[in-house]
């Protein structure tokens, strides 16, 4: 007797928190592959771009404390 969607969404349902939480997990990496692959490079040649700012001194870096106390300073 084959399976239907139907089915297999009940009989996952039934599974403890932690393994529907794997399944959920796998799920969407499957969606995401080829996103994540070029989100990823992107985000890696942003990183490298960033780094050579500083190093150069063309940006200087600020201490997060600072930067948040004004960011909620501006939301008030």
């Amino acid at each position: 007797m084959p399976l239907t969607l139907e089915k297999i969404a009940l009989e996952l349902l039934g599974l403890p928190a932690k393994s529907r939480a794997l399944i959920a997990e796998k799920l969407i990496e499957s969606l995401d592959e080829k996103e994540d692959t070029d989100t990823e490079a992107l985000w890696i040649k942003e990183a490298k771009k960033r780094s050579r700012e500083i190093k150069s001194g063309k940006v200087k870096c600020r201490a997060a404390k600072d930067v948040f106390k004004d960011a909620y300073a501006k939301l008030k």
